[in-house]
C-alpha cells in the first residue's frame, strides 16, 4: 500500500472497474498518478440494490457489534497510517505530516462514533397509570453521502461513521480529484468484515450521480460537505421527495483580535494556521479584525511569518505549505487579489504565483481591504488572509457578523467580559477562543446562516441519521376517550 491505491467502485464488498475513466493529477506535478472509473446508470442502481439489503442486515445488528467492526477498521487505518498519507499527499497536494494527521483524525471520527453507536438512548416520559410512552431512535435508513476533495480521509471518515454507528447503510460519492482516501477507508471495513451492502463508494459527474440517487425514495438522508450554491441546489432536489439533509457549507471565517493579548505572537500563530491546506479549509481564519492599538504588531508579526512559509512538493521533508487543489483555484485566488489590489487593498506579502509546474500560490495577507473588494464578501478557499483595523468590539462584531455565512469564528482574549460578548454575539456555529482549531471528534461541528444545517460529531453527530418514534401504549382497551388521552 505504498503507491498510490488501484482505483475502483466499491459496491456490495465487491471493487469493480469501467470503460469511462478520468484522470487523477498531482497537484504539485500536474501529471497523471491514476485512472479513476466513472460510474454508469447500472452501477448506481446496484449500489441502491446493495444498500438496501445492507440495512435490512446492520440496522438490526446490535450497536456493540457495529462498533466492534467499526472500531476494528479504525485500528486498520491507524496501522495503515504510514502507507496511506503518501496517496492523499499525492493526490491532494498537502505536506505529508498533515496527511499523516489526518489518517489520525479520520480515525478519531470512527472511534467517537462507535461509543456513540452504543449510547442512542431513548427515554420515557412520565404519563398516568396505565399508559406509558417511550421515544426511541431508529437507523433512518439508506444515506447518500457526498464528501469534497480538501480532506480525502477525514472527511469521508466523518459522513460514514454517522451513517454506519446509527445502524444506517451509506452511498458515498467522494470527491473525483481526491479518491485514494476513501477507497483505504473501504478497504479497511472490507477487512474489519462489514457486511456486504452497508457501505457503497462511487464516482462519477457529480450532477448525473446527485440527480440520480437524491430523488430515489429508497433514499432516506443527504448528506453533503462543499460549497454553499452546490449545498442549496442539493437541498432544493431533496426537498422534492421530503428527504432530510444534512450540509456542512462554506464559510468565511472572522478572527477577533483585542488588545489585550500578544499580537505578534496571535499573528505568527494566525499565519502557520492560514497555510493550513493551503487555506483549502472551510474553517479557515480569513477576515482578521484587529484592535487599531494592536493592528500593526499584529499585521506586520502575520505578514513576516507568512513570507517565510516554505511551498513545495508535500512528499518534501521541509514543505510547510504545498499546492492548492487545481488551476481553477488559481484563477480564482488571482482574481479576488486584482480586486482588492484594484480597490485599494495593501499587499503585504504573497499575491503572485511563482513560476514552473505545479498549482502553487503563496500566502498572501491582504491589509485595509475596503468592504466593496469581492474577497470581503467571497470564500477564497485559498491561502489568502485580509487584515483590517477596527475601532472596538463594537465594531469587530458587526463585521464578523455582516456576511450570510456562519460556520467558525475566532477571537484572542484573556477578558472575561470580551468572551461573554464574543460566545453571545457572534453568529457562527463553532467559535473557539485562543486558539483556531474549530472542530474535533468529541463535540458537533457545523453552520448557521447560509454555512448549512445540521451537526456533525459529538454526541448530537448521529441524530440525523436517526428517526425519532414515539410509541403509546395503554394497558387496557380504552373504552371512553379521556382529556390526557385526546390526540391533536
Amino acid at each position: 500500500m505504498t503507491d498510490y491505491p488501484d482505483l475502483q467502485l466499491f459496491i456490495d464488498n465487491t471493487w469493480r472497474k469501467t470503460a469511462d475513466t478520468l484522470p487523477v493529477l498531482n497537484p504539485a506535478t500536474e501529471q497523471e498518478i491514476g485512472r479513476l472509473p466513472i460510474a454508469r446508470t447500472s452501477d448506481l442502481e446496484d449500489a441502491l440494490a446493495a444498500a438496501e439489503r445492507g440495512f435490512r442486515v446492520w440496522s438490526r445488528t446490535a450497536p456493540r457489534i457495529r462498533a466492534q467492526i467499526i472500531l476494528r477498521a479504525a485500528s486498520l487505518l491507524r496501522e495503515w497510517g504510514a502507507q496511506i498519507a503518501p496517496s492523499l499527499t499525492m493526490e491532494n497536494g498537502k505536506p505529508l505530516m498533515q496527511a499523516r494527521m489526518e489518517v489520525i483524525r479520520g480515525a478519531e471520527f470512527f472511534e467517537w462514533d462507535a461509543g456513540e453507536a452504543q449510547r442512542l438512548y431513548g427515554h420515557v416520559v412520565p404519563s398516568a397509570p396505565g399508559i406509558r410512552y417511550t421515544v426511541v431512535r431508529e437507523p433512518a435508513g439508506i444515506v447518500a453521502g457526498f464528501s469534497p476533495w480538501n480532506f480525502p480521509l477525514s472527511q469521508p471518515a466523518r459522513k460514514i461513521a454517522g451513517a454506519l454507528a446509527s445502524g444506517c447503510s451509506i452511498i458515498l460519492k467522494a470527491a473525483e480529484e481526491t479518491p485514494a482516501g476513501a477507497i483505504h477507508i473501504a478497504r479497511a471495513f472490507q477487512e474489519a468484515g462489514l457486511p456486504a451492502g452497508v457501505l457503497n463508494l462511487v464516482f462519477g459527474d457529480p450532477a448525473e450521480i446527485s440527480s440520480h440517487l437524491i430523488p430515489q425514495d429508497r433514499i432516506r438522508v443527504v448528506a453533503f460537505t462543499g460549497s454553499t450554491s452546490v449545498g442549496i441546489h442539493l437541498t432544493e432536489m431533496a426537498a422534492r421527495s421530503m428527504t432530510p439533509v444534512l450540509m456542512e457549507l462554506g464559510g468565511h471565517a472572522p478572527v477577533i483580535v483585542c488588545d489585550d493579548v500578544d499580537a505578534a505572537a496571535a499573528g505568527r500563530m494566525s499565519a502557520v494556521r492560514k497555510a493550513r491546506n493551503s487555506g483549502q479549509v472551510c474553517t479557515s481564519p480569513t477576515r482578521f479584525f484587529v484592535m487599531e492599538q494592536s493592528y500593526e504588531a499584529f499585521a506586520q508579526s502575520f505578514a513576516e511569518r507568512a513570507s517565510q512559509v516554505r511551498m513545495g512538493d508535500g512528499l518534501n521533508a521541509d514543505t510547510e505549505m504545498g499546492p492548492v487543489a487545481n488551476h481553477r483555484r488559481i484563477a480564482a485566488l488571482d482574481a479576488l487579489v486584482e480586486d482588492a489590489r484594484a480597490k485599494g487593498a495593501k499587499v503585504l506579502c504573497g499575491g503572485t504565483r511563482p513560476n514552473g509546474p505545479g498549482y502553487f500560490f503563496p500566502v498572501t495577507v491582504l491589509a485595509e481591504v475596503p468592504d466593496d473588494a469581492r474577497v470581503m464578501r467571497e470564500e477564497p478557499f485559498g491561502p489568502i488572509a485580509i487584515i483590517n483595523p477596527v475601532s472596538g468590539l463594537d465594531d469587530a462584531i458587526t463585521r464578523a457578523n455582516a456576511l450570510p455565512f456562519g460556520l467558525a469564528a475566532y477571537g484572542f482574549t484573556h477578558s472575561a467580559a470580551n468572551v461573554d460578548r464574543l460566545t453571545t454575539e457572534i453568529e457562527a456555529g463553532n467559535l473557539s477562543i485562543n486558539t483556531l482549531e474549530a472542530s474535533v471528534a468529541e463535540v458537533p461541528f457545523g453552520g448557521v446562516k447560509y454555512s448549512g444545517h445540521g451537526r456533525e460529531g459529538g454526541a448530537e453527530g448521529l441524530h440525523h441519521y436517526t428517526v425519532t418514534k414515539t410509541i403509546s401504549h395503554r394497558m387496557e382497551l380504552e373504552t371512553e376517550p379521556t382529556v390526557s388521552g385526546a390526540t391533536a
